[in-house]
């Protein structure tokens, strides 16, 4: 004998998908949906309905009105591309405009306080040259903050002041992979402790697809020291393949809450993808005519964002244009 259909309460229905009864009883209103009834004469959905309103709900969530999506629920392929290239231009350019709001508020706040005294858990001082002494803060101190900018603009030395501010911070620079990490290598003979955390961390990388190397083993020595309290790193994916930059930044982003702060210099798109970036994480950009460095919300308009994305490169890229670093005039 064949296994019968389930047919779900309006109330079951309503929790597999997510949304209200009432929301149930609009799509029913509207004509988008039509339920049957049980002997007792309460709504029951059966797979038939179940498929249409999880079409309807779908499309709610992409921002579809309900007339729009009983248009969509009766068209074909053919109206149903264009439809959905409508509603993605129609996003892109709230989106360009919710960057837009978000970059005014940001400089009002600036402008309002543009020597704010430090705030709890923030830092704050005077810009270093290339710039001329220009206040620079911070509100608060995220788990990972980037920091981006084209060659020459200063980047390097604003996170050297970054963690000579930062109380307990210390600067990784690009040192650390001096002779192909032989120093590095002779610190983790000297400190077993050390070694065996950053043996652990390796082997937990590799499981994502990192693979061995002297950068590697470099970058995790320094990161897993026990004495600092928040690390600033220049180059994050200096000498790292792009499997390896992305099992490291997801593994840094998948710390414990709690974790030491990091300041991470990048250029790479695979180290900071605009796209996939989490709302509690911040990008410090530098502009290339050395004006104040800003805040970048990784959001398409925001004041700073086209620049932003253009000083980000695969990690191909990268590869290619290691060491390259900019000509300055030479003063008399």
């Amino acid at each position: 004998m064949g296994r019968s259909i389930r047919y779900l309460r309006a109330a079951e229905a309503a929790r597999h998908l997510g949304v209200s009864v009432k929301a149930l009883r609009l799509y029913e209103a509207r004509g988008l949906i039509l339920q049957g009834r049980t002997g007792a004469g309460w709504r029951s959905y059966g797979p038939a309905e179940m498929a249409r309103l999880e079409k309807i709900v779908g499309l709610r969530k992409l921002g579809f009105g309900l007339s729009a999506i009983a248009a969509l629920l009766e068209a074909g392929p053919e109206k149903t591309g264009p439809a959905l290239a409508a509603q993605e231009e129609a996003l892109e350019a709230q989106r360009r405009e919710i960057g837009r709001t978000i970059g005014a508020v940001r400089r009002l706040r600036t402008k309002a306080a543009p020597n704010a005294p430090q705030a709890k858990g923030g830092v704050s001082f005077s810009l270093p040259w290339p710039w001329g002494g220009e206040p620079f803060f911070l509100d608060e101190i995220r788990p990972l903050t980037f920091i981006v900018g084209p060659l020459g603009s200063g980047k390097t030395r604003l996170a050297m002041r970054l963690a000579e501010a930062i109380a307990g911070a210390t600067f990784v620079g690009l040192g650390r992979l001096a002779e192909d990490g032989t120093a590095v290598r002779k610190r983790l003979s000297a400190d077993a402790a050390l070694a065996m955390r950053v043996e652990r961390r390796c082997a937990e990388l590799a499981t994502t697809g990192a693979r061995s190397s002297a950068a590697l083993t470099a970058l995790l020595a320094a990161l897993e020291e026990e004495g600092p309290a928040a690390f600033v790193v220049d180059m994050v994916e200096q000498g790292l393949d792009a499997a390896s930059q992305r099992a490291l930044i997801s593994h840094l982003r998948a710390r414990k809450a709690g974790a030491r702060p990091l300041f991470l210099m990048t250029r790479s798109s695979a180290i900071l993808d605009l796209a996939e970036t989490p709302p509690d994480e911040r990008t410090v950009f530098c502009p290339a005519n050395h004006s104040p460095p800003i805040l970048v919300a990784p959001i398409p308009g925001t004041p700073g964002y086209e620049a932003l994305e253009s000083c980000l490169a695969s990690p191909s890229v990268r590869a290619r244009t290691e060491g390259v670093v900019a000509i300055r005039p030479q003063i008399a």
